[in-house]
């Protein structure tokens, strides 16, 4: 573990040097919101590649960048993609970029993911404000705060209560009324992938209180509040993971019905008559086409930040 503090030390320098901002917000944009990750104005590029240590982010509409710039008046750090526990990283390298923007002094940070929406209240292209989670891969110990008690990292044993922060949800229901922006609210459960769930393990997360399903972002929530950050989360529902569809409907009004949650199709051997998954594409074109109205929702969001010492 003291070897992932100094790799948060050499990339946090990598990034001071080619910027002169101190980002007070973290913004992780999830697949296909390319409106997220352009909130950024007059951003520093920062490729993963050329970080130190950094974790490669590759999946389709992921663009692998972080961008230092301003939201307004407020300087923030924008992650332009995100790896992913399918893709063979451990959990702490998925936690990272997270403990890297803490060292560079931010205090907040907003993540963004495309998921399925489990509730019968979730339609396809919703924005659904996250009040809490359930960490499928945490549960089974797959957890970046694993490991030896590293003091320069926080506390190993993080009370996980209001993992995202009431004000800040406050704000930006406030925000989201304000703007004439449906915002709903739900819980986000993590699954690994990279195979979509079967309908009984899609009839588990609802039982336990689901509302939509994802592959990414409780890694980064619990190392944001491991050290100290605030943290609002928001899901893009794409499509619609339910257990008893059975056919698929592409019309995005009707919403589309499929088994399994966000992510690229896996190739099919038989079972020709089981229904149609979403391919990624069609994931990444529904991020596409809500991705404005999330921008905007989180650029007011921004603008009404809480102030020091309370962020």
């Amino acid at each position: 573990m003291q070897g992932i503090v100094e790799a948060i030390r050499k990339a946090a320098r990598y990034v001071a040097e080619r910027s002169p901002l101190r980002p007070r917000v973290g913004l992780i944009a999830g697949s296909g919101l390319t409106a997220v990750a352009e909130l950024a104005t007059d951003a520093v590029r920062i490729p993963y590649g050329g970080l130190p240590g950094w974790p490669n982010a590759g999946v389709a509409g992921h663009a692998g960048e972080l961008r230092i710039g301003t939201v307004g008046q407020l300087p923030v750090a924008v992650l332009a993609g995100r790896p992913h526990l399918y893709e063979g990283h451990d959990p702490a390298q998925l936690a990272l970029a997270v403990r890297v923007l803490a060292a560079l002094g931010c205090r907040g940070l907003i993540v963004t993911n495309a998921a399925g929406g489990l509730s019968s209240d979730l339609r396809v292209g919703d924005l659904m404000l996250i009040e809490d989670h359930v960490n499928l891969p945490g549960l089974a110990g797959l957890s970046p705060l694993r490991g030896p008690e590293v003091a320069e990292l926080g506390t190993r044993f993080v009370n996980l209560r209001d993992a995202y922060d009431p004000e800040l949800r406050g704000v930006a229901l406030r925000v989201a009324a304000d703007l004439q922006v449906a915002l709903k609210r739900g819980i986000y459960a993590m699954v690994g992938g990279p195979n979509y769930e079967t309908p009984a393990e899609l009839r588990l997360l609802r039982l336990v209180g689901a509302d939509a399903v994802g592959m990414s972002t409780c890694p980064e929530v619990l190392a944001a509040r491991q050290a100290g950050l605030r943290v609002l989360g928001v899901s893009c529902i794409t499509n619609l993971a339910l257990a008893d569809a059975p056919v698929s409907v592409t019309n995005a009004t009707a919403g589309r019905r499929y088994v399994g949650a966000t992510g690229a199709e896996p190739p099919r051997h038989g079972n020709a008559g089981a229904p149609a998954g979403p391919s990624h594409d069609e994931v990444l074109d529904v991020a596409a086409s809500a991705g404005p109205q999330l921008a905007s929702l989180l650029r007011g969001v921004l603008a009404a930040w809480p102030e020091e010492p309370n962020c």
